[in-house]
């Protein structure tokens, strides 16, 4: 008998729950997993890009080396280029540099940065 995994995209939560989850995370790294499933969530199904973009932003620049979160704020940056096809000027150098953070050092950042960057530069064709 084989088992099947499944896997579900986490809901977008109200913003005031996402703020709250975040800031826990970023001071207390016990919550990152709740805190990485909160962004994910409002990056796939969110329409305030302005919101997601902002939460990814601030956990690319607040998050310590090493932390859970890094990976998936740059899969969602990936993520609102893919959906709204626009990233602010101030989120591509981020995106970018979150991607060679995971290249140079995978303890760091995980890959899941290389391929939002790779979304990023897909979807807003900046080959």
């Amino acid at each position: 008998m084989h088992s099947r995994l499944s896997f579900e995209n986490p809901p977008a939560l109200p913003h005031e729950v996402v703020v709250e989850t975040l800031e826990r995370a970023l001071r207390d790294r016990s919550h990152e997993g709740e805190a990485a499933d909160a962004l994910v969530g409002i990056a796939l199904s969110d329409d305030d890009r302005e919101f997601v973009e902002q939460w990814c932003l601030e956990v690319g620049t607040r998050a310590v080396s090493g932390s859970a979160l890094l990976g998936p704020g740059g899969l969602c940056l990936g993520h609102i280029a893919r959906r709204f096809g626009h990233l602010g000027d101030d989120a591509l150098a981020p995106a970018k540099s979150l991607a060679v953070r995971a290249e140079m050092d995978p303890v760091d950042v995980d890959g899941r940065a290389l391929d939002g960057y790779d979304d990023v530069r897909s979807f807003l064709h900046l080959w």
